[in-house]
């Protein structure tokens, strides 16, 4: 690794200082005007900020208590795609509430019967003069119930490759014919839906990019990053991380039971290997390298390592941890504050307990599957970074032979 940061009299860090004087509570307008929600696109969206200055202002924004506009899947998805592909009347219209977070987006690009060969789906675009009539369905449609808009790709031309007869649509979620069926998962949390078309009419002026183009598209924001210190936090960044659950149990006054302490000691291990691999990303990003290795396995450790975070979390308590939030108040880590602000989980009789640990003990299955299950994450690896054959595919009713011949092609 090697970077060092801009001192504190930088006139880039003090030009954010001043900025931040002068508006103490920023709305999310005002960040957007400022360019500071997405600071590594062009004006007037954002500041063209070269790696440093991204870390830069992220540090100061951070420091100041101020918080950018939350809205990930339009500004990390969306975002990036309308800005690559979108007409100027479509960015004009778009952009400002999508960065403001005044408009709230869900990805529509999951469906029930393509598990996780997502080019391999069936819902149905049919051009109609200035619309496009869509039939289909789709699945873990995120915060879909409070969204304005939805990123959808659905099949234009089902004459061609599966990959190339996409499209990609923004897709408002109040038209006629879409509908929504709510998943309300095991912590108790209504956070994913089906959505389903029955001939929703989408205007053709809400098609981002060519006919055609929607798995280029689809894909555009994995070169689009943020430059960052990305979050510890052991659910996909967020909550509380392996360190502050360390620090709770010091704070306790530490754990005598010799099995317990090896697993501190696992977990402290992992969270160091993340952070170090964290650290080497964005070194590379900082010297104008493409990420190596480190990129492609993140994913695979930092899911594996959050549930190992919650399932820990939950061990601390003994038997006490089979009830639902529980924590013995004021004494070990899940009766302690994590700092976080938002779960939709009842406290039920545990007033003094912080309701992320059972949250996010009962939520952690879900890290290898949601945005590519481990299984894909490491064909991913075998394939793109150790330079492995492509696993065969084996038809139903093939020979021990065939099988064999099929491996060694």
């Amino acid at each position: 690794m090697d970077f060092d940061f801009p001192p504190e009299d930088d006139p880039r860090r003090l030009e954010v200082r001043a900025w931040i004087e002068a508006n103490p509570k920023p709305s999310g307008r005002d960040l957007v005007a400022a360019g500071y929600v997405v600071p590594h696109w062009p004006e007037p969206y954002g500041l063209s900020a070269d790696p440093m200055h991204q870390i830069l202002i992220d540090d100061e924004l951070r420091r100041a208590n101020v918080r950018r506009p939350g809205n990930p899947i339009g500004i990390g998805w969306a975002g990036p795609t309308i800005l690559l592909a979108g007409t100027e009347e479509q960015k004009e219209r778009l952009l400002p509430g999508l960065l403001s977070a005044e408009d709230i987006y869900c990805q529509m690009f999951s469906e029930p019967d393509a598990g996780s060969d997502l080019a391999n789906l069936s819902t149905r675009a049919v051009r109609d003069g200035d619309e496009y009539i869509v039939n289909g369905s789709k699945i873990w449609t995120s915060g879909g119930h409070y969204s304005k808009y939805g990123i959808l790709i659905a099949r234009t031309d089902p004459n061609v490759p599966k990959h190339k007869g996409i499209s990609y649509f923004i897709c408002p979620t109040d038209l006629p014919g879409l509908t929504m069926s709510p998943i309300v998962d095991m912590t108790t949390a209504y956070s994913f839906n089906e959505t389903f078309f029955e001939d929703v009419r989408i205007p053709a002026d809400m098609r981002i990019g060519e006919e055609g183009d929607g798995w280029r598209l689809a894909k555009v924001t994995l070169a689009n990053e943020r430059v960052s210190l990305s979050s510890a936090g052991s659910l996909w960044g967020a909550g509380p991380s392996a360190e502050k659950l360390l620090e709770l149990v010091r704070d306790a006054g530490g754990i005598d039971d010799e099995l317990l302490r090896q697993k501190a000691a696992a977990l402290h291990t992992e969270a160091e290997v993340l952070r170090l691999n964290r650290l080497r990303t964005l070194s590379a990003r900082l010297n104008g390298q493409t990420p190596g290795p480190e990129a492609s396995i993140q994913k695979i450790m930092a899911d594996e390592h959050g549930q190992h975070t919650m399932e820990f979390a939950k061990e601390l308590c003994g038997t006490a941890g089979l009830i639902a939030g529980s924590g013995p108040p004021g004494e070990l880590p899940l009766s302690m504050r994590s700092g976080a602000t938002e779960v939709n989980f009842e406290r039920d009789a545990f007033e003094d307990v912080d309701p992320i640990w059972h949250y996010g003990f009962l939520f952690s299955p879900a890290l290898t599957l949601g945005g590519g299950t481990f299984a894909v994450q490491r064909n991913i690896v075998a394939e793109m970074v150790l330079g492995l054959n492509r696993e065969p595919n084996l038809e139903k009713g093939m020979t021990w032979s065939e099988a064999r011949r099929a491996f060694k092609a």
